[in-house]
């Protein structure tokens, strides 16, 4: 065999291989993504009855695939669609990135912070800001479509039905309304008030709306025309969103407690109540537990039958971002700056991983990776593994 060194013709083509190589790696990626639907997380958790439920599963121990750099907190939890996450920030930007890479797309500038998380869907962006409006943006480019004003800032993420053809877009806010706007021109459909300001993102089950507020109850609307199904008394403020499941409704509230009503009959069928802190994040809901995070530094794991504790985990920091189910695991943040991954059947630690700064967004979790934004700024992506480039 010859010793003498490559020609330098040869060592150039092996650069492009490789190079093309890479690329070719990253779009089959990509492609991958845009066809799996398990690849979507496209609203707050993750589908319209608000269930915080993923498909798929998650890697034992997930790897730091991307960060990237808002230069500014990160509250509103992220969305992913077709290969893209879409997020806002507190200086009023919405970000458009590269799922596989991290890389910034697109950005547009609203007038205020956004903590909203977005809504994704036949390639639009619906993201509320605290300067009251509600925007729709061009999934690909990041073009304003339109604009909807309502009368006070928008905290909750919105949620979307159809109506003989028609697309709908849902979406609280501090005016202490529920807005219901037609997708194609942005105009009101219909809307409905309450007592109160409306800090979470409205539910939606079987033509029936269920959305809390500071007012202390729980509203059950119907669909169609936002007349009043039922009104059930929490007792205190609905900071999250309801989650729905089987015709009952899962939330928590600022005096200490953890509720399951029935929307059928508007009457609560279990409450559950340890410490005194108040529940400020939204549940998960599967077919056997309700998992919620509390300002007591715990992630409750509760009995959806009955409401009592199977499990808690002991984080070191309060819990206002929202927990998300995965296969066997959960993962969620805390305001000790940490991302966890917990057993569903256990409650043991499986994995963390320190950010250092305080995590308030709620996890994005779709084909096997976690999305999720933090107070120092950057928005943080997690994998089995990095591709190989």
């Amino acid at each position: 065999m010859s010793d003498a060194p490559a020609s330098p013709h040869l060592t150039a083509r092996c650069r492009r291989i490789v190079v093309v190589v890479g690329f070719l790696v990253a779009l089959a990626f990509n492609r991958i993504i845009a066809a799996d639907a398990s690849a979507s997380w496209p609203m707050f958790r993750g589908t319209p009855d608000m269930a915080g439920v993923a498909s798929g599963n998650l890697p034992d121990a997930p790897k730091l695939l991307w960060s990237f750099n808002a230069n500014s907190p990160v509250k509103s939890t992220a969305a992913i669609d077709n290969g893209r996450v879409f997020f806002g920030c507190d200086d009023g930007s919405v970000h458009a990135l590269d799922l596989a890479t991290g890389k910034s797309l697109w950005s547009f500038k609203t007038k205020d912070a956004i903590e909203a998380a977005p809504l994704v869907l036949d390639g639009i962006v619906y993201i509320g800001s605290s300067d009251s409006n509600l925007y729709a943006l061009d999934a690909a480019t990041g073009a304003l479509k339109w604009t909807y004003s309502t009368g006070d800032k928008i905290m909750g993420g919105a949620n979307f039905f159809r109506e003989s053809g028609s697309l709908r877009i849902l979406v609280g806010s501090y005016d202490a309304n529920l807005h219901c706007v037609d997708a194609a021109t942005g105009k009101k459909v219909w809307s409905v008030g309450t007592e109160n300001y409306i800090n979470g993102s409205p539910a939606l089950s079987d033509g029936r709306i269920a959305f809390g507020g500071c007012d202390g109850f729980v509203h059950v609307v119907s669909a169609s025309d936002g007349r009043e199904i039922a009104k059930i008394e929490a007792g205190a403020y609905v900071a999250g969103s309801v989650a729905m499941k089987d015709r009952l409704a899962y939330f928590g509230q600022y005096g200490n407690e953890v509720i399951c009503a029935d929307l059928a009959g508007a009457r609560i069928v279990w409450r559950f109540k340890d410490r005194a802190f108040p529940f400020v994040s939204s549940p998960a809901v599967t077919d056997k537990f309700v998992l919620i995070g509390g300002n007591d530094k715990r992630l409750h794991c509760l009995s959806r039958a009955d409401g009592k504790v199977v499990w808690q985990f002991q984080t070191r920091g309060k819990i206002d971002g929202s927990a998300v189910v995965c296969g066997d695991k959960i993962v969620v943040g805390s305001q000790d700056g940490r991302l966890y991954l917990v057993g569903l059947e256990t409650g043991r630690e499986i994995w963390s991983y320190e950010i250092g700064r305080a995590l308030t967004a709620s996890p994005a979790v779709a084909n096997g990776m976690i999305v999720i934004g933090s107070e120092d700024g950057s928005v943080y992506a997690f994998a089995a593994s990095p591709p190989k480039s």
